[in-house]
């Protein structure tokens, strides 16, 4: 299923074009079963990386606009009294898909941005009192604009800390914008895609990240990358929540580049992505300045 997962990425590499390593980044999120934040500009291809890799992984996707006036009921469904019946049935939100893109996320009121918070921990959404589960694999894509834009909001910082991985996908270089424009046509790149991985098989794949093995050693050189954050009043300490998306992070890329147990090189890898947006949340994505310190001063000792 490796060979498979790897066509999958050389598939999304001929939409997204020039940017392997947020393919690379954006494929790992999802195997490590986290969610994705997309920060950047307009027009710079995040909402084609979203549909790109539901379409490459035969999954179900929705797409939800965010804006100041959605209530979390257009989210994640109600209870509407049906008058024939005189009972009350429940319509499911788009939030029941297995991909979910929100859509300028900062655009939406806390209110509704909080109704993801359960969805995105605990796989489930609550409505009257009643638990339903959400489809598996599930997996949240929220984009954002830079909070400079007009009509944008900060996300709280219990929010930002729901995802895994935040990445800003930057503006293509000259040799790979020119091939976008010699190929630009009426048909969408994504036409292109091709169903590559069935979600069963990835479920299986999710399942062997957390039988990637980490060493002792390695344990203790991310324990001390988390607890150097702890000890500074310049960032926001990382929580215990953050150190496990760190190490399921690191698993998730090496399973992708075929190994068995995670090396430094891997947490030094997916360390800025999961880390500077939790360090500080005002930060841009483009950013990692707390991240690298802290990887410049925590001794790698393997």
């Amino acid at each position: 299923m490796l060979a498979q997962l790897h066509r999958v990425e050389q598939s999304l590499n001929q939409v997204i074009l020039g940017k392997p390593e947020q393919v690379r980044l954006a494929l790992c999120c999802l195997l490590a079963e986290g969610h994705l934040l997309l920060e950047d500009l307009p027009g710079m291809g995040k909402t084609t990386l979203a549909h790109a890799l539901a379409n490459s992984l035969g999954l179900s996707y929705r797409r939800v606009q965010f804006t100041n006036d959605l209530l979390p009921g257009d989210l994640i469904g109600m209870n509407i009294y049906d008058t024939r019946s005189q009972q009350f049935h429940f319509q499911a939100g788009p939030v029941f898909s297995q991909v979910l893109l929100a859509d300028e996320i900062n655009r939406a009121s806390p209110k509704t941005q909080s109704a993801l918070l359960e969805a995105m921990e605990e796989k489930q959404v609550s409505v009257d009192g009643e638990t339903r589960s959400l489809p598996k694999p599930f997996f949240v894509i929220a984009t954002q604009n830079p909070l400079f834009h007009a009509g944008t909001s900060a996300l709280p910082e219990s929010q930002l800390d729901r995802f895994m991985f935040r990445l800003s996908l930057g503006f293509p270089d000259k040799q790979a914008e020119h091939l976008l424009l010699q190929c630009d046509s009426s048909s969408s790149r994504l036409e292109l895609l091709t169903e590559q991985l069935s979600s069963e098989q990835l479920k299986q794949l999710q399942a062997q990240v957390p039988k990637i093995t980490a060493s002792d050693a390695l344990l203790d050189y991310l324990l001390s990358l988390v607890h150097a954050s702890r000890h500074r009043s310049d960032m926001l300490p990382l929580s215990p929540r953050a150190s496990k998306a760190i190490l399921r992070a690191a698993k998730a890329f090496a399973l992708i580049n075929q190994r068995e147990f995670v090396s430094a090189s891997d947490v030094q890898q997916v360390f800025p992505y999961v880390a500077e947006h939790r360090l500080d949340p005002s930060s841009a994505a483009q950013e990692s300045r707390l991240s690298q310190l802290l990887l410049q001063q925590t001794p790698c000792p393997i």
